[in-house]
């Protein structure tokens, strides 16, 4: 993206971070958003922002790790800032295949690949991906299979998890005139 900031980069009209925001509200009792950067920008959005706890960035599992430590609740319910099409029943599918797997996490899968950061995760686990970060651990997929997440079977809805990589992909996946979006070619 040029060094923009993700969750700020415009898509059909509005940033990123105002369409995961719109389709996540009403899933969750509230929202963080996790940014090593622009957190004024973010905080206009009136919600808590928060940052990785170490100075270097070590990517996705830091931010998961910053909403362990902050949230007030016994799970969290991570996203990236980059994917525009979230499903409206993410929350409650992931929940009841985490109830239904009688597991303590979950994660979704697309049909064809797990989407490791689309993830319903027990705050519990902090201390571990503290310690799992401290070790170098990075891959956001390596982790929490290593959890045996419950798999939410999104393969109904492939374009839920396309996310945008560059400006091409926004131009690309933009909702036409009539407001709906086209999938990755």
């Amino acid at each position: 993206m040029g060094g923009i900031d993700k969750g700020l980069a415009p898509f059909a009209g509005r940033p990123l971070i105002e369409w995961v925001m719109d389709a996540l509200a009403p899933q969750v009792g509230s929202l963080i958003i996790s940014a090593n950067r622009n957190q004024e920008t973010y905080a206009r959005y009136g919600v808590a922002v928060i940052s990785d706890l170490d100075p270097g960035f070590s990517g996705p599992l830091a931010g998961m790790r910053s909403a362990m430590r902050t949230a007030r609740t016994d799970w969290i319910l991570t996203v990236p800032c980059d994917g525009p099409f979230l499903p409206s029943d993410l929350a409650n599918r992931l929940i009841d295949a985490m109830m239904a797997a009688d597991t303590p996490a979950a994660t979704a899968t697309d049909g064809e690949r797990i989407q490791p950061v689309y993830a319903l995760l027990p705050v519990g686990l902090e201390r571990e991906l503290s310690a799992d970060l401290a070790a170098g651990t990075h891959k956001v997929a390596d982790w929490i299979m290593r959890h045996r997440p419950a798999l939410a079977d999104f393969s109904a809805q492939p374009n839920a998890f396309a996310n945008i990589n560059s400006p091409a992909d926004a131009e690309q996946m933009a909702p036409d005139t009539a407001g709906t979006a086209r999938t990755r070619r």
